[in-house]
């Protein structure tokens, strides 16, 4: 029984494996999302509601990657561009379009990016599933850190940065 179990849990395990190998970045994911944002930071817990836009453009290699954050009806636009820098090793930047540019990386249907400014360290997380993503930032301030570490000849210094701020959203794909 056992090994008939075991058998079992490593076919479905192969499946699914298989069935999220199926899926190309960024041609499967193309779409509108829409959710809610819950922001959670020291004055507490927000939602907002916000959308996602990822989108093929007529230049190869270039896509639309839009954020839009909707407070009180009113809807904040962030039109940037997702651009291949190479694709095989998972690269790629997002371009502001104002002067701005982050390396990002792709990492199992999933793109990473972090980056400093004011002051502040974000990392940006964006898994992509066949009907959804999910979408997270986490913010600190590069003044709260705590340094911490090993003594001695092979003495390490460790710096942490504590979160402040976190967004996190569920985003469902349109139809």
């Amino acid at each position: 029984m056992k090994k008939t179990l075991l058998f079992l849990l490593t076919l479905i395990s192969f499946q699914l494996s298989a069935q999220s190998d199926s899926l190309h970045f960024p041609q499967d994911f193309y779409g509108i999302y829409k959710g809610n944002l819950h922001i959670t930071n020291a004055r507490g817990k927000q939602t907002i509601q916000m959308e996602f836009h990822l989108n093929p453009t007529d230049t190869v290699g270039k896509y639309q990657y839009m954020l839009v954050y909707i407070m009180d009806g009113n809807r904040q636009e962030r039109h940037y561009n997702l651009l291949e820098k190479n694709v095989e090793k998972g690269e790629y930047m997002v371009d502001e379009n104002n002067g701005i540019v982050l390396d990002a990386k792709l990492i199992d249907s999933t793109i990473f990016s972090m980056f400093e400014v004011q002051g502040s360290i974000l990392t940006t997380t964006e898994r992509f599933y066949k009907d959804s993503m999910d979408f997270e930032i986490t913010f600190a301030n590069k003044l709260q850190q705590t340094k911490s570490g090993t003594e001695g000849e092979d003495a390490t210094e460790v710096i942490s940065y504590p979160i402040s701020v976190l967004q996190k959203a569920h985003l469902i794909k349109q139809e």
